[in-house]
């Protein structure tokens, strides 16, 4: 039996779908996941059922789950690995196994050690790369010269003003509402896990959005997407990463300037100016300090950058 969601294909028996579709919902409804990572944890899962059916020749039932060994599991692996898959995403696709096949356990439909003995290959240890505060500045400036029509204009410049000024990421920022959106010195946002925190507001930021809520043609009510696409219906992130492209191009920014980038500057541009690691976590929340610890790295490099140019005993080196 096949199952499509969207993008998302497989082949099983019966009791693997039900026991597929348990998982999901559990993780939506539970674990509180967006719809984003329930798209990914989809997929992946898809690819493994898709490898295990050509691996074993036949549909995969349950039952298969529970004879499987770490030699399968690891062929897995070396499947996506071929596939050109990149490491962070073969990783994350045995984080997903790993949870799958945990839920099932819990049910007492499945129980296969063999998953938990299986090491993905680390993931690379990523570090953000963020704008300068001068090129932050200017994309604010000028997104907003790359519509003609007004109220499209205002839209882009309160986006990207939000996603700078309150180190949003583009998924929370297109989630708020009318009702939701920023009116006062600070503001609630639920962010990954359903989480929330709770994010200062810079008048700015208030009043780009209120610009942009004057000149739009389409009438809403409080439960209303706040960023619409020119037809009146919620903006679609491509859209917002399109724009940023045209801004690159416009003023010469670097390939690593996405509107991701604009949260990274948010944190970076913070650190730089004496904001502590605790706090920033908090504004940007990251469940771990580690996470939130990356932007150091970048705030050296930036001092060694600083040192190189600058200090009298590096310029004699040259």
């Amino acid at each position: 039996m096949a199952r499509e969601r969207g993008v998302i294909h497989f082949v099983a028996d019966g009791a693997l779908l039900e026991a597929v579709e348990s998982w999901r919902t559990w993780l939506a409804d539970e674990r509180r996941a967006s719809s984003h990572t329930l798209d990914g944890y989809g997929r992946d899962l898809a690819a493994f059922l898709t490898f295990l059916a050509e691996h074993l020749g036949e549909t995969p039932r349950l039952e298969d789950l529970s004879a499987l060994t770490p030699a399968d599991f690891r062929a897995f692996l070396a499947r996506r690995s071929g596939e050109g898959i990149s490491r962070s995403s073969v990783a994350r696709g045995m984080s997903t196994l790993r949870s799958f096949f945990r839920f099932l356990d819990r049910l007492g439909k499945v129980h296969n050690p063999a998953v938990e003995a299986v090491r993905a290959p680390r993931p690379p240890r990523s570090v953000p790369k963020p704008l300068k505060e001068d090129e932050a500045l200017e994309a604010l400036h000028t997104v907003g010269e790359l519509h003609d029509e007004p109220w499209l204009a205002a839209r882009d410049v309160a986006l990207f003003t939000l996603l700078y000024g309150c180190g949003l990421r583009i998924g929370e920022a297109l989630d708020l509402t009318r009702g939701t959106r920023p009116t006062a010195q600070s503001m609630i946002i639920t962010g990954k896990g359903r989480k929330q925190r709770v994010v200062p507001v810079l008048p700015v930021v208030r009043e780009a959005v209120e610009d942009y809520l004057r000149l739009c043609p389409f009438p809403g009510d409080d439960d209303s997407p706040l960023f619409l696409g020119a037809r009146g219906a919620r903006l679609n992130p491509g859209v917002v990463q399109r724009q940023m492209r045209r801004l690159r191009d416009l003023l010469g920014l670097p390939e690593t300037a996405t509107p991701h980038a604009l949260r990274h500057s948010f944190a970076t541009h913070l650190l730089a100016g004496g904001g502590d690691l605790r706090t920033i976590q908090e504004l940007l929340g990251h469940a771990s300090l580690s996470t939130t610890q990356r932007y150091t790295e970048v705030d050296a490099a930036k001092l060694t950058a600083v040192y190189d140019e600058a200090h009298p005993r590096a310029r004699a080196k040259e």
